[in-house]
């Protein structure tokens, strides 16, 4: 016998389905804005600091460019209540699986984000920073208001390419249960012994998403190229 698809109980989940890619979303653009955030000062750090302390901050990219992105999570959840409780003394302290995420995503996430701000960083003529200077900024005024600007134009689609992958590694957060857009539809598939349904609704919706996404890179960068000739 072939399998009978149900989609009406996908109909009736679909509230429940919802709250979960609204957890989603809140992890991509959390993580995004604190990743780009913080990935900007550490790409900053490692061209214009001093050799050290470069080389603290390649050693903390090349570690998180490295390890699994789920064992981050897994460190962050197991791991950081155990520290809390050291520091703080109280040992009811926890860390939630929404802030364990959160940290994890931003952690591992700033640390790709540093390699394509600095490389966006490189992309700029090295005579703009000179010229600003001339002009009587100081450094960290060139760098704020001439530099970064066009850094972040010519990085634009490599940003968005790496908030696309994001995206699909939030369905990781099922190892610590957190009810993210796959959890909630595994949750509901094998609730209602549909999971062939609820599997095929959220490749569909990511298949979606990330089309959209690979799409809007594309357009940027062809219009980047005919802007420049």
């Amino acid at each position: 016998m072939g399998y009978d698809f149900d989609w009406v109980a996908l109909q009736r989940a679909w509230p429940y389905l919802l709250q979960g890619l609204q957890m989603t979303a809140l992890l991509v653009a959390a993580s995004m804005a604190a990743g780009i955030g913080l990935g900007t000062l550490l790409a900053i750090t490692r061209i214009f600091a001093p050799r050290p302390v470069a080389a603290l901050v390649a050693g903390y990219v090349n570690l998180f460019r490295s390890i699994p992105l789920i064992l981050t999570i897994l460190w962050i959840y197991f791991l950081m209540p155990v520290v809390l409780r050291a520091v703080t003394g109280d040992p009811n302290l926890g860390v939630g699986p929404i802030y364990a995420a959160l940290v994890a995503f931003v952690l591992a996430e700033s640390a790709y984000y540093c390699e394509i701000i600095r490389a966006g960083i490189g992309s700029v003529r090295a005579g703009q920073m000179q010229a600003a200077q001339s002009l009587g900024m100081s450094p960290g005024q060139a760098l704020r208001h001439v530099i970064l600007p066009q850094a972040f134009r010519n990085m634009t689609p490599s940003l968005i390419n790496q908030t696309i992958a994001l995206l699909k590694d939030t369905s990781l957060v099922y190892v610590i249960s957190l009810n993210d857009f796959l959890g909630a539809a595994s949750k509901v598939g094998q609730r209602d012994g549909r999971v062939v349904e609820v599997y095929i609704l959220v490749a569909v919706v990511y298949l979606v998403l990330c089309t959209a996404g690979a799409w809007w890179v594309t357009w940027l960068q062809r219009r980047k190229v005919a802007a420049a000739t």
